[in-house]
């Protein structure tokens, strides 16, 4: 009777421990997916930072550079400032941007390095057109159009890796005497 009564209880409690094992592993499946979207989000917080942190570093050393070519008479620059006086501006720009860089490649997509390559070798170009103190405001154009696309290209590879919509491409109508990009 003792055990008739047991056999009679079995099928429940076997739906017992088995709902309760069912509730154990959808609690675990569903922290295990939290803690990726968790992760993933940290993730993308952090590439979004180091991307921004990158375009501001290398940004400073842009806006110097439309300063000295201001200076040499490329640029209408509102504030123009000598080689002589720019040189340890410059420098410390370019070191500042170097653990950025090193950030990007780190935690960038492979995409996002080799559009912020491409824009840096620009500015580059920028900075080595400066030191030779060339006065020609028609190749300085030249190189302006060039780092706005490489930085256009940068801030697409930037928003596709990070899936965020089209952004504005800063390309803003302004007077010719003030037109910074």
């Amino acid at each position: 009777m003792l055990m008739s009564a047991f056999i009679q209880q079995l099928p429940a409690l076997i739906g017992v421990i088995i709902g309760a094992l069912g509730s154990y592993l959808v609690v675990v499946r569903g922290e295990r997916v939290r803690f990726r979207q968790e992760q993933t989000a940290r993730w993308e917080e952090r590439r979004l930072a180091v991307y921004a942190d990158y375009a501001r570093d290398l940004k400073k050393s842009v806006t110097l550079t439309y300063r000295i070519a201001s200076h040499l008479g490329n640029d209408p620059h509102p504030h123009p400032l000598s080689p002589e006086e720019a040189a340890p501006l410059l420098a410390e720009a370019t070191v500042a941007r170097d653990p950025s860089g090193e950030a990007l490649i780190l935690l960038g997509s492979p995409e996002v390095v080799e559009r912020a390559r491409a824009w840096v070798v620009t500015v580059m170009e920028m900075e080595e057109f400066l030191r030779g103190e060339t006065r020609d405001p028609a190749a300085w154009q030249a190189l302006l159009d060039r780092q706005r696309a490489g930085r256009e290209g940068y801030y697409r590879a930037v928003r596709k890796d990070l899936a965020l919509p089209p952004g504005h491409s800063a390309r803003w109508s302004l007077p010719a005497s003030v037109n910074r990009g």
